[in-house]
């Protein structure tokens, strides 16, 4: 697993370790701006759209581990959204980002499993970038949990078959 960084130096990983792509997606310029600066800084890939619509395109041309969305968007809110990216990418972590923190959306969002975690505006650059670090390793744990329980799946059914064939000798 890679450390955590700091604001003034990269993230230091495993050259084998997955590619930790973040996708931000928020209308306001400014806030975009910095959420890709400060992740950047912590050594994520960073992508960002303007919109619902253009995060949607971006996801189909390569896809992002976590999608983190504002929630209030012309067009698409951001819970909408996740809910698409759910649909079409249900092993990407979403995140909603808002500035204004309505405990309807938050407990909609919850209760329907569209978001990871909910986050409100202004945030902690370092408690973002934890929060980004245990949600890498979250989805690290998922991937090798169904990487063991494949391997055990396999095994059983292999010694079931090596059983049947003993069986019929």
């Amino acid at each position: 697993m890679g450390e955590l960084a700091t604001d003034h130096e990269p993230a230091v990983r495993d050259a084998q370790a997955p590619r930790r792509r973040v996708l931000v997606v928020d209308d306001d310029d400014l806030v975009r701006s910095a959420l890709v600066r400060t992740l950047n800084t912590a050594g994520y890939e960073v992508r960002d759209a303007a919109s619902a619509e253009q995060a949607l395109e971006l996801l189909k041309e390569s896809p992002a581990e976590i999608v983190m969305s504002d929630h209030l968007m012309p067009d698409m809110t951001g819970l909408e959204l996740l809910k698409r990216v759910r649909d079409r990418h249900p092993d990407c972590l979403r995140i909603i980002i808002t500035g204004h923190a309505e405990m309807n959306v938050a407990i909609e969002a919850i209760n329907q499993g569209e978001v990871y975690r909910f986050v409100t505006k202004p945030w902690d650059n370092t408690e973002l970038k934890v929060m980004l670090h245990v949600a890498f390793e979250h989805l690290e744990l998922e991937l090798e949990h169904r990487r063991l329980l494949s391997m055990v799946r396999t095994q059983a059914a292999l010694v079931k078959a090596l059983k049947k064939a003993g069986r019929s000798r």
